[in-house]
């Protein structure tokens, strides 16, 4: 068996960063080596995260501490603004998965109007791959950084990216409707995540101005090769993982099933549903599938379009293992194939 390649995780306290960890436990060719936390700094994972102390693994020290003269890649779960800095000091010869937003706009001046300041590493974010495994695969194997995707865009791109890129919807009237595990918000504390602000509800957020739209401006133009702006509405459930998006579309039901069976066919991680069936979040919880369907609506001429998937796995950590085989060489699907979680 080849030597495992030597991993890094920057950040591992939070919920991507436990998942990175839960998913690398059974990878055949990946060792952690090295784990950062901030405030956590000097405990185990086990301590952070229960869950995993059954595990073996460094203990968790302070970004200064870690050595990476035989580290292999390096996982960046920090939060955003924080990782450009980190990823500019870090050497050229380790190779970096991204799990923040600081890479995934391509064009300085939008991610400046989005995220409110400049880009401290403009030529790195200049060179970054975007992260959308299954549309920059080859892009992917030979990059030294590559930035995940947001996990709500990933899941809004999955079924409309090839029906631009065929051309067989109308670009102009695309609305995604979405709704996401409260996970999505990491693990720090925010009175609008707390339980009793949650549980029993439900209620969309950041209406007109979610972040993940510059995401979608940014794909959806390239793959019609023409501006695209659609009208996107994330909504928060009261669970903890997943993602489910309802895209309305103009066009023909029958074209646009078979436009996207045949894209994903090869696809180890893409699943198309027969033609009338809805996915749904419990039937890909915890594992790097993504469940995409499609019904056709009462009105001729318009159509729905659904996706499913992990916020946590294939929207983010799952992505981004998906993502750091390619460029190791590894099987893309190595550590991935864990069935979903049901109930």
């Amino acid at each position: 068996m080849s030597t495992p390649k030597k991993i890094a995780i920057l950040g591992a306290s939070g919920y991507t960063g436990a998942e990175l960890v839960r998913l690398i436990a059974t990878h055949p060719g990946m060792e952690i080596v090295a784990m950062t936390a901030d405030r956590k700094a000097g405990m185990t994972m086990g301590a952070v995260f229960p869950h995993l102390r059954h595990l073996d693994l460094p203990v968790l020290v302070q970004l200064s501490e870690v050595d990476y003269a035989d580290v292999d890649l390096v996982f960046c779960a920090l939060p955003h603004a924080t990782s450009q800095t980190v990823i500019l000091g870090l050497p050229e010869a380790v190779k970096v998965v991204d799990l923040s937003a600081d890479f995934r706009i391509r064009d300085p001046a939008v991610y400046a109007q989005w995220y409110g300041g400049k880009h401290d590493a403009p030529m790195l974010q200049k060179s970054a791959v975007y992260g959308l495994t299954e549309f920059y695969r080859d892009d992917i194997r030979h990059a030294r950084l590559v930035a995940g995707t947001g996990c709500n865009a990933a899941t809004g791109q999955y079924p409309i990216l090839p029906l631009l890129l065929a051309g067989v919807i109308e670009t102009d009237d695309i609305i995604l409707d979405l709704a996401t595990g409260v996970s999505g918000a990491g693990r720090a504390p925010k009175e609008g995540t707390l339980h009793t602000e949650v549980s029993e509800g439900y209620h969309a957020y950041n209406v007109a101005k979610h972040r993940h739209l510059a995401e979608f401006d940014q794909e959806f133009s390239r793959a019609a090769n023409r501006p695209v702006t659609v009208t996107f509405v994330p909504h928060l459930l009261p669970q903890n993982r997943g993602i489910l998006v309802t895209a309305y579309v103009k066009g023909d039901a029958g074209v646009i099933h078979t436009t996207l069976a045949e894209r994903y066919e090869d696809e180890p991680f893409l699943h198309v549903l027969p033609l009338g069936e809805a996915p749904a979040t419990r039937h890909v919880r915890g594992s790097n599938f993504c469940h995409l369907g499609v019904i056709p609506d009462r009105v001729p001429g318009r159509v729905m379009v659904f996706s499913a998937l992990d916020n946590l796995t294939k929207g983010s950590s799952g992505q981004a293992i998906q993502n750091a085989n390619l460029m190791l060489g590894l099987d893309e699907t190595a550590g991935l194939m864990l069935a979903p979680l049901f109930p």
